[in-house]
């Protein structure tokens, strides 16, 4: 009967653990026992219930691609595009590497995990809604708030994935009552999405005390409502054959002046500003700006998601991001996360221009030399400094051999681990000083950004070079340039503002999701199209270094491939058959 009727006989789970700090927001056990009165009246219990909303809202870093399919919140997006790849060949042959290959099998088993756990996070905040008279008066404002905010983030992540939806807002129980949803257009979309943020933001205070740390203000309010207009802005969904595939018309122009407005009560708070990472040498400006990542919610950050401090992943909401992405010299096995070639090209030199430019300065015989001070920041290369050592990424001629460096040599006696396929370790995100030890119950502690002030200025930056205001897209440009001691563009183009997106942004979820609002997935996400490069290097006899630039997983062995389907994945096919409403296009029931 579950399986039948998925979005609404799934009780939600929420949390049991006390709320003491801001990791106890995403702790995760059953209060189903409690009676409700008691749990509408207090206000632990109150605050642990909606523990359950953050808790599925985002899994942060806790993702391993191996096991991808198994998780329920969304899945750290950026490896499906072509910034990041993997090192461990047998995750090409799990979730992950089916789901990159396009398998309908897979996908559509993913897709029902999201669709039911949106759904169940929707039941479980409609639900408080009709008990919102029953809240301490003292708190109903900030428990209500969230629950605003909480039922556009899941509708929001819901009309990314799938378009329109059966917008819900009220519990019922359908072996009592026979009432079906019709699938909402993108306008109805994006309207009830928009309406649920502002009341959220009406409701939420600019910032929590210290033991709320962690929760949805009314920034974060506002900058939903801004991204899900900035959405819907997207090419991808102007002159749709559905309604809700997309607009009837095109729309883009006023999505983007909504957005802009909404970004600009974001401002209006003055809440948010970019964190310096200038001032310094290259590498001192480098270890500023990767320490944006590493410090939680600093004044940078807008939402993001709560990793608990001591890294437990085995009983807490945490992550061992630094032992998966290690290189082999400090401890990593997995190599989960190698930058790719595609990405290392898309970073200017240090005078700010292409590298394909002639005037940029560019040595095919130094590649790493002069470049963006993020580059330091985000890519560990071959010669690179971390924790104390010289990265050693390169192979050395001897005789007829070529002899592998050390972070080309697989660590420990695991049969399993591996090292990077393209030549380059991350270092975004990443703690240099961060200890991995033979205890894998503990390791990282990093939160997840979800958005933060840069991503804010770069929206509106695009949606200014569209309105035709370029002067004021190349002042937030270059707010974010010059934050890092990068030189100032004299002008801006379209083109400067998407590098400067994808530089700023990489490895973050949202470079995944700009290729799917920009209608250009098929070709950048297609092996064939657009394969994934390596660079191999060998010093040879005369201590020179040799560079040759390969393919690493192209459409020619099967790996990346991306269908005109996939900007819609299948709604869950037991909730087509009770609401009698239409699956997205081209879905076969597997």
């Amino acid at each position: 009967m579950k399986t039948r009727y998925s979005i609404f006989l799934t009780l939600c789970v929420v949390g049991m653990a006390w709320l003491t700090s801001c990791n106890a927001i995403f702790r995760d056990a059953p209060n189903d026992k409690l009676a409700e009165n008691i749990i509408w009246s207090d206000e632990k219990l109150l605050d642990e219930y909606t523990g359950s909303w953050y808790r599925h809202m985002d899994n942060g870093f806790t993702i391993l691609v191996s096991t991808i399919i198994k998780n329920n919140g969304e899945e750290f997006d950026a490896w499906f595009g072509d910034q990041l790849t993997v090192g461990r060949r047998d995750w090409y042959q799990a979730g992950y590497g089916e789901i990159l290959k396009g398998s309908e099998t897979m996908i559509s088993g993913r897709s029902r995990l999201i669709w039911q756990t949106a759904y169940e996070q929707i039941k479980s905040v409609n639900k408080l809604l009709e008990h919102q008279a029953e809240l301490p008066p003292a708190i109903r404002d900030r428990i209500v708030g969230e629950a605003h905010f909480f039922r556009a983030w899941y509708y929001y992540t819901l009309m990314r994935r799938y378009g329109g939806v059966m917008l819900i807002d009220r519990v019922f129980d359908p072996l009592v009552e026979t009432v079906k949803y019709p699938r909402a257009s993108y306008e109805e979309m994006v309207k009830f999405i928009t309406e649920e943020a502002d009341k959220a933001a009406r409701l939420l205070p600019v910032s929590h005390e210290t033991r709320h740390t962690g929760r949805v203000t009314k920034g974060a309010a506002y900058m939903l409502m801004g991204k899900t207009y900035f959405w819907a802005a997207g090419i991808k969904f102007q002159n749709a054959d559905k309604p809700y595939l997309g607009f009837p018309d095109n729309r883009s122009d006023k999505m983007r002046e909504l957005a802009a407005l909404a970004y600009d009560e974001v401002e209006k708070l003055h809440a948010y500003d970019l964190l310096p990472a200038s001032g310094g040498t290259v590498r001192d400006n480098a270890l500023k700006y990767r320490n944006i990542f590493l410090t939680k919610n600093s004044v940078e950050s807008i939402l993001e998601v709560q990793h608990n401090d001591d890294g437990n992943f085995l009983y807490e909401f945490g992550h061992k991001l630094d032992r998966d992405a290690a290189p082999p010299t400090m401890g990593g096995t997995n190599c989960a996360y190698n930058p790719t070639q595609n990405h290392v090209d898309e970073y200017r030199m240090a005078n700010g221009k292409m590298i394909d430019d002639p005037a940029s300065g560019y040595d095919e015989d130094n590649p790493y030399e002069n470049r963006d001070t993020r580059f330091y920041a985000n890519i560990l290369y071959d010669g690179a400094e971390w924790s104390s050592r010289t990265l050693d990424i390169h192979y050395t001629k001897i005789g007829s051999e070529e002899v592998a460096g050390a972070d080309l040599t697989p660590y420990g006696t695991s049969t399993t681990a591996s090292v990077t396929r393209t030549g380059y370790y991350m270092a975004k995100f990443l703690r240099e000083s961060q200890q991995i030890n033979t205890d894998e119950t503990y390791a990282s502690s990093q939160n997840y950004i979800i958005w933060r002030y840069a991503e804010l200025l770069l929206d509106y930056a695009e949606l200014d070079w569209y309105a035709g205001r370029t002067g004021d897209a190349l002042i937030k440009i270059n707010r974010i340039r010059e934050r890092v001691g990068m030189p100032a563009l004299p002008s801006v183009t379209l083109e400067d503002i998407m590098n400067e997106r994808r530089v700023e942004l990489a490895f973050e979820k949202t470079t995944y999701w700009d290729l799917l609002r920009l209608g250009i997935a098929e070709e950048t996400m297609c092996g064939e199209d657009n394969p994934i490069f390596r660079v191999k290097i060998v010093v040879q006899d005369d201590g020179s270094k040799k560079y040759t630039y390969s393919v690493v997983n192209g459409r020619n062995n099967n790996i990346r491939y991306f269908d005109r389907k996939q900007y819609f994945w299948p709604i869950s096919w037991s909730d087509i058959r009770y609401h009698g409403v239409d699956q997205n296009p081209d879905w076969k029931e597997v």
